[in-house]
């Protein structure tokens, strides 16, 4: 009796400092909040209202120090920049509430921004409500919005998010060329592959 219970308690610790969230959102969505203001890395109110534009919005889940969103740095740039060249909107949000009072704090969320060259909306996701209304569970984490502000692609920047050098797809990019161009999307759903988001 005592192996089985010492059995499962890693699995019981497991979920209890790692908490499962509801279901993605699924492709077809509306955008959740989209008059829902935040704070930006400069102390602007910023809705997704605010940062759409003409062709939709790309939202996407990051932060200051995960390993993942910095090997992906790079792509998270070209992606961001497709997508501003594209009349694509881009929020980036920061949903790491657990970590407010140290790396992920405004204050360096401002100095990663500039370090980074971030020409879009960095804002903070207090208390991971927009983490939670997506559904979103890891960092980077991308969600592309069509100019109905419906939900059609869901997933990672691209097909290798451990390795650059073995890119062979970029799910996201392809996702936008193929949204702007009125196409459906081939592949509307990848699995994201990051740090968990940490919640309070």
């Amino acid at each position: 009796m005592k192996q089985k219970l010492f059995s499962v308690l890693p699995a019981f610790l497991l979920f209890s400092f790692f908490p499962i969230t509801g279901e993605p959102l699924p492709i077809g969505s509306n955008l959740p909040h989209p008059d829902l203001k935040m704070k930006d890395v400069e102390g602007r109110d910023i809705s997704f209202r605010d940062a759409r534009k003409k062709k939709g919005l790309l939202v996407m889940f990051s932060c200051n120090t995960c390993p993942y969103v910095i090997k992906n740095q790079a792509r998270t740039k070209e992606a961001c920049a497709f997508a501003d060249a594209s009349e694509i909107g881009v929020v980036i949000l920061n949903p790491n509430e657990a970590k407010r009072s140290e790396d992920d704090s405004p204050e360096e969320m401002k100095a990663y921004a500039k370090d980074q060259g971030y020409s879009w909306h960095y804002l903070v996701d207090k208390n991971s409500v927009m983490a939670d209304a997506f559904g979103a569970n890891r960092t980077p984490e991308c969600f592309l919005f069509n100019e109905e502000d419906k939900l059609v692609y869901h997933g990672a920047i691209d097909d290798n998010p451990s390795d650059a050098g073995a890119v062979t797809r970029k799910h996201l990019i392809e996702a936008m060329k193929e949204m702007t161009a009125g196409k459906e999307i081939s592949i509307k759903k990848s699995r994201s592959v990051g740090c968990t988001i940490k919640r309070l």
